[in-house]
């Protein structure tokens, strides 16, 4: 068992300051029991970044996705029609944060919380540059140039995974962005969004992106730079600065995902 004090204590002794922006990925579970759950942690989060931080997290929707993907289970084809027809448009004020864990659904309800515009691939945020970092998030770009992770990036934010690994990272998304490979193309996507005051279903192209590697390139990262872990009630968390983070990254990548493109830096 672990009571607010002694969760926000053991967060602070992990490196978490007042003035940081960090984007936040939490399993609530690994902590161990907290008095008062998700509400504790996220308290706990924003006394320990003060006014002047702030907290942001993934607040992703994934069922509003064309049916044929997956995202339903295995529904019969025949229901896709009616999935495409139904499903309710993304509305930023009601969605829920599905599958994101119950911290990231807390954080999205805060008061005060903002929220960005994407219908699948949304962020969540509370703290004095919320607004800055969820806005005008576009349709096509998910994760790059301008994005709520890139202008973390460029706030020279933190990452805080709390009881996860890299495999639920999402800023090597960020980086996958940058880096140089061949295979990157677009895809197209599917969902129901809002267009003045109107449900419409809207095809997009975007990047499409993969994480298979995630764990892997993060364990690399952590043996190259004695990334220290630290314990917070039964979970091992991790805090990393995002920008050098994201930028060996990129060169990982580069490295090490297959065809890399002529002119990157292989070292």
């Amino acid at each position: 068992m672990i009571a607010a004090e002694e969760l926000q204590r053991q967060l602070g002794e992990g490196g978490i300051k007042s003035g940081q922006h960090l984007i936040v990925h939490a399993s609530l579970s690994s902590l161990g029991f907290v008095v008062g759950g998700a509400e504790t942690l996220v308290r706990a989060l924003l006394a320990l970044v003060g006014e002047e931080g702030t907290i942001m997290m993934p607040a992703q929707t994934w069922k509003n996705l064309d049916p044929s993907t997956g995202v339903h289970g295995d529904v019969p084809p025949a229901w896709w029609p009616a999935i495409r027809a139904g499903w309710p448009a993304y509305d930023k004020r009601i969605a829920p944060a599905i599958g994101m864990g119950a911290s990231a659904e807390m954080l999205r309800c805060w008061p005060g919380a903002r929220r960005s515009d994407h219908p699948v691939r949304s962020f969540a945020a509370v703290g004095r540059q919320a607004d800055y970092l969820t806005a005008n998030h576009d349709l096509s770009n998910i994760f790059g140039e301008d994005s709520p992770l890139d202008r973390l990036y460029r706030l020279g934010g933190r990452i805080l995974l709390i009881g996860v690994g890299h495999d639920k990272n999402t800023s090597l998304h960020l980086a996958e962005t940058r880096a140089r490979f061949e295979g990157k193309r677009l895809v197209e996507e599917s969902s129901a969004v809002l267009i003045d005051g109107r449900r419409e279903w809207v095809t997009y192209p975007t990047q499409e992106v993969h994480d298979g590697d995630f764990a892997r390139l993060g364990l690399a990262y952590e043996r190259e730079h004695r990334s220290p872990i630290h314990g917070v009630g039964s979970a091992a968390v991790r805090l990393l600065e995002m920008r050098p983070f994201v930028d060996w990254a990129v060169d990982w990548m580069e490295r090490h995902r297959p065809g890399s493109l002529p002119g990157s830096d292989l070292g």
